[in-house]
């Protein structure tokens, strides 16, 4: 018999059979194609050597005016940008209160109680002390121990503990409840990592629901919006209000000089103006003057030029400062709440956000009507054109709102070229630029539509893609559905409970949208699918990412993983993720294929592969395995595998960079064919095989 080329059709379909999909390609993992041909993925590596807290839910990437290349990143516990390599915490502080003697010990425990009337925290929280009297608890616990930064465990509404880095003695449970007057500041409260679906005794958080009972509303995720204003970034929690960053100020420590005075006085670097508001804090490489202490958040008061004062409270009074001081002091800002700096009217909740290209305007969706501080989930509103700060509309300005009617909540928006879409639970929304009266106004385009979640949708190549909870679609001009060789075998294992941390992206380099998403069994992200919109195609694979950015900004697409790392993909060959380099493994095997539509056996004895290892490390010698499995018939399962290392040749003068025949012996009447790699440094790309078979019998 001659031999019979092996070219599969591109993309991956398990719609039907295996044997009905006969001719193509029916299961993989990190794999991709490329001109109809699969090749394995390509490797990643770290961003950043440094590791965030927490789960990151939200990614965003901008230049400021001086040049420097800034990520936000969002994760449950903290909201970080990332700059150098390094994570600086910018998550903003919800509230400030002073507390008198709130600290008590236990004689031979590191955990502190601490009395808060009403903290409103939740475990897991963020909280910063400062002003501890000078004893602090008169033992082992000193005002030094208590004085920083401490995560709380809540105890009930009024009381939360934090564990001390020293373990208390008898004279500090003698001297509990103690402390003197403590400034206490609380960090935004922190969000599940994923969300919690049960109901009864145990679910949600602690005083959710009767006792004895639980939580029946599910426990969404902490997810961010956040994008630039120009060179500041404007964020915030989904549900949660919106904070100004101003890149001006830095995102790193911007050394300073402080007057000892009443009240003291701030200069900074000449050009550089703080705006009143802004939460600061200190470091040192010596001593603060007596009334400042190292990490406490202060508020910026008093600001003229390059010089202010700093108070304990938004709005407060200026802190005197006393004594002496040495080395050298440093600032760190975080983000100012715009309800404290806007007008009235600024509104106190978001569920998703956006700054428009159209004029800079600031669009909330799913937010609090004016004078109300009830959140309507269907509501939008916009600030006046360039002016965050300004939501009260006018006749001299184009702030306004907008309800929608088809959905009974906004899940997300996505700036398109010429409009923003704007998804409902259950429509897709039109919003353009008409200018003034009426400013934005609405267009339905698509009605019983779904979005699986608020980061589900990606744009790509003037086309928007979305996963909804049963399909996919598109949007072109017109609400289509998309075409999936996956339906079924996706939402068929997918964990619908979780859908909030399905999280899509684009990979424009290979023509490509991912989606991340749980499989059926699991309450983390493990699996991902991609549509290359090109070759109109379909794979998937087993990742875990909690969120992805294709930038043209950076080098290559980042993504965030559940180790704290922002990794780089399409970097190298291999997982480089810890700094140490692991294999990828990647393989892709065939749907059933036959002769003579089976009517005879099949028996095969020689295999020509056809394969380039190009990119791949010189050592060791790169290589792949190819295996054929052959089957009786089609419920028959496989039978004893044939399988051989394809190892690159080193004789061969050519750009393709193959090995000669393989000899083995594989019978059956349907065969699999398989291509797989496991080795460290190894990256490939499959021609068109070709095997000698010949017809071997009936039964």
């Amino acid at each position: 018999m001659p031999l019979s080329k092996i070219l599969f059709k591109p993309g991956v379909n398990k719609e039907n059979t295996r044997y009905t999909t006969e001719g193509g390609w029916y299961e993989c993992d990190k794999i991709r194609f490329r001109q109809g041909t699969p090749e394995k993925i390509g490797g990643w590596t770290q961003y950043a050597s440094s590791i965030f807290l927490g789960v990151c839910r939200s990614l965003w990437n901008w230049v400021t005016l001086a040049g420097e290349n800034l990520v936000g990143v969002g994760t449950n516990l903290y909201f970080y940008i990332l700059n150098g390599g390094a994570f600086y915490d910018i998550t903003p502080i919800r509230s400030t209160v002073t507390l008198t003697s709130p600290f008590t010990a236990t004689n031979g425990s590191a955990v502190i109680s601490v009395s808060d009337t009403a903290h409103d925290c939740v475990t897991g929280d963020t909280v910063i002390y400062s002003g501890v009297g000078i004893a602090g608890l008169g033992g082992n616990i000193t005002a030094a121990v208590l004085t920083g930064t401490f995560q709380v465990t809540v105890v009930d509404a009024n009381t939360y503990t934090i564990t001390a880095s020293a373990t208390a003695n008898a004279t500090d449970a003698s001297g509990s409840p103690g402390g003197g007057t403590v400034v206490t500041q609380y960090e935004l409260n922190t969000g599940a990592a994923y969300q919690i679906p049960l109901t009864g005794w145990g679910a949600g958080g602690w005083g959710l629901g009767a006792w004895g009972v639980g939580s029946t509303t599910p426990t969404t995720l902490q997810l961010w919006n956040q994008q630039n204003f120009g060179q500041d970034l404007i964020y915030g929690p989904r549900g949660g209000g919106l904070y100004y960053w101003y890149a001006s100020v830095g995102f790193a420590a911007t050394q300073i000089t402080i007057t000892i005075a009443t009240p003291g006085v701030i200069t900074a670097p000449a050009g550089l103006s703080i705006p009143n508001g802004t939460p600061i804090s200190f470091t040192s490489s010596g001593a603060l003057p007596t009334g400042l202490v190292v990490g406490t958040i202060y508020y910026v008061v008093n600001s003229s030029s390059n010089t202010f004062q700093v108070a304990a409270t938004f709005g407060g009074a200026a802190i005197d400062t006393s004594g002496s001081q040495s080395g050298t002091q440093r600032i760190s800002p975080r983000g100012i709440n715009l309800t404290t700096l806007g007008d009235a009217e600024t509104p106190i909740y978001q569920n998703y956000m956006i700054v428009s290209d159209t004029s800079r305007f600031v669009i909330v969706f799913g937010t609090n009507d004016y004078s109300s501080t009830t959140l309507n989930p269907m509501l939008i509103r916009w600030s006046d054109q360039e002016d965050p700060y300004v939501w009260t509309p006018a006749i001299t300005n184009q702030a306004g709102s907008v309800t929608l009617s088809h959905g009974s909540e906004i899940i997300t928006a996505i700036q398109t070229r010429q409009e923003i879409l704007v998804f409902t639970d259950t429509s897709l929304y039109s919003l353009q630029y008409l200018g003034p009266p009426f400013v934005w106004g609405t267009q339905l385009l698509g009605d019983n539509t779904s979005i699986a979640g608020p980061n589900a949708a990606a744009l790509a190549s003037g086309v928007v893609y979305w996963m909804g909870v049963d399909k996919f679609y598109k949007y072109d001009g017109r609400v289509q559905t998309l075409n999936c060789d996956l339906r079924r075998y996706i939402f068929q294992d997918f964990n619908v409970l979780q859908n909030q941390q399905v999280y899509a992206s684009t990979n424009e380099g290979f023509n490509e949208v991912w989606w991340f998403y749980c499989s059926a069994s699991s309450n983390e992200v493990d699996r991902y699918v991609i549509y290359n919109y090109v070759e109109n195609i379909w794979y998937y694979g087993n990742m875990a990412r909690t969120a992805w950015l294709d930038s043209g900004l950076l080098s290559y697409p980042i993504a965030a993983t559940y180790n704290g790392k922002i990794v780089q993909h399409e970097d190298g060959v291999d997982d480089v993720e810890t700094g140490t380099s692991v294999p990828i493994a990647a393989n892709i095997s065939s749907s059933e294929f036959d002769i003579n539509d089976g009517h005879n056996l099949g028996f095969v004895w020689r295999v020509l592969p056809d394969l380039t290892f190009s990119g791949s490390s010189s050592s060791p010698t790169p290589q792949v395995t190819m295996t054929l499995y052959p089957m009786q018939n089609s419920g028959s399962g496989t039978g004893n595998p044939a399988a051989a290392s394809v190892i690159k040749g080193s004789s061969y003068v050519i750009t393709e960079e193959f090995t000669g025949q393989i000899y083995t012996r594989a019978r059956g009447r349907q065969m699999i064919f398989k291509i797989a790699s496991t080795q460290l440094g190894t990256t490939w790309q499959l021609g068109a095989p070709r095997i000698d078979i010949r017809p071997d019998g009936r039964r």
